[in-house]
């Protein structure tokens, strides 16, 4: 099983990322899929969830109307588009396969810094 998250990097306050978590080893397309983060110094945070199907997504309060979840079912492949970032969104973001109500598989995370 693998999850390979990848976009993150440095960018100014306001600006937009598009993080991408390839995956393989599993049936991606039966899963239900999280994205987890982890500011620095701070534990795990959930910040939103997809439906294996793409349909009923899900975030936490902060992220809200700034940020977006989105599957490739064919290309096996999970996104999170971020806008209008803020300082208090860097952190460390993991793509996490949702598994009987909890979070079985992990990839490395992808380190996202938002810093003018």
């Amino acid at each position: 099983v693998q999850l390979v998250e990848s976009g993150g990097g440095l960018v100014q306050p306001g600006g937009s990322l598009r993080l991408s978590c390839a995956a393989s080893g599993f049936t991606f397309s039966s899963s239900d899929m999280s994205w987890v983060r982890q500011a620095p110094g701070k534990g795990p945070e959930w910040i939103s969830f997809i439906d294996r199907g793409g349909g009923p997504t899900n975030y936490v309060d902060s992220v809200k109307g700034r940020f977006t979840i989105s599957r490739d079912n064919a290309k096996n492949t999970l996104y999170l588009q971020m806008n209008s970032l803020k300082p208090e969104d860097t952190a460390l973001y993991y793509c996490t396969r949702e598994w009987y109500g909890g979070l079985d598989y992990w990839g490395k995370g992808t380190l996202v810094t938002v810093s003018s």
